[in-house]
């Protein structure tokens, strides 16, 4: 066990459990692998298992929907409660690179704790004011690019495929923003000014929300021409 990598280590390590993409290639992700490195250090020390940290990461995101709904300026807190689960998302397999406990476990329960994730994000959205209809929509589109992936991989593909617009950072981002936005919405007509007049919270959510459904179709058409590419006869 070695609490302490070198960046480059962090990076291999995260290229492995990544279907061999390279981090550096994206300024975002490459700083995303140096915060989830960096936060895994004392846990490392600790002892604190991969599987912990997941399912922490899943029980954090399923406080989100529970904050949002108290209304007010809570979504605010949803949001910095969204940062916190993402982290731990990063960070379980930061420890199980450096830990040496990777396991065939673990690649179960991760997929599983990140849909779970993404279905609580989606919930939220609804909670804020989104249509149900859309959130449903949004939902079974974001269980068919994973669905895809999975069985294109289970096939032959080797790695994710294809970054689509429709990945675990953009569905963070989008439920960050409706969340803050509502947030924000809520203190400014409290204190008497309006930014947007015609656009209330709810309006602002189910804009974000078919933001999303749009981001999810376009990432689903991504991920299959990629997948007919690599595993076309």
């Amino acid at each position: 066990m070695r609490p302490v990598f070198s960046r480059e280590e962090a990076y291999a390590g995260w290229s492995r459990l990544h279907g061999g993409i390279d981090p550096r290639s994206s300024m975002w992700i490459s700083g995303w692998v140096r915060i989830a490195h960096t936060c895994a250090t004392p846990l490392v020390r600790a002892g604190v298992s991969p599987s912990t940290v997941t399912v922490a990461g899943v029980a954090v995101m399923a406080a989100v929907p529970l904050i949002a709904s108290a209304g007010a300026a809570w979504p605010m807190v949803a949001m910095l409660v969204i940062l916190v689960g993402a982290v731990l998302d990063g960070v379980d397999g930061a420890i199980a690179v450096r830990a040496g406990k990777a396991s065939r476990w673990g690649r179960v329960l991760d997929p599983f704790a990140d849909r779970c994730s993404d279905l609580l994000l989606i919930l939220t959205l609804v909670v804020l004011g989104a249509p149900a209809w859309l959130g449903i929509s949004l939902a079974l589109l974001t269980l068919l690019l994973e669905s895809v992936r999975a069985h294109a991989q289970a096939t032959g593909m080797e790695g994710p495929g294809v970054l689509t617009w429709w990945e675990r950072p953009s569905r963070v981002i989008v439920a960050s923003f409706a969340t803050a936005t509502s947030a924000i919405e809520w203190g400014a007509r409290r204190s008497g000014i309006d930014v947007l007049p015609a656009l209330d919270g709810v309006t602002l959510v189910t804009i974000y929300a078919i933001i999303a459904t749009v981001l999810a179709v376009a990432g689903l058409a991504q991920l299959l021409v990629a997948v007919h590419s690599e595993l076309e006869d």
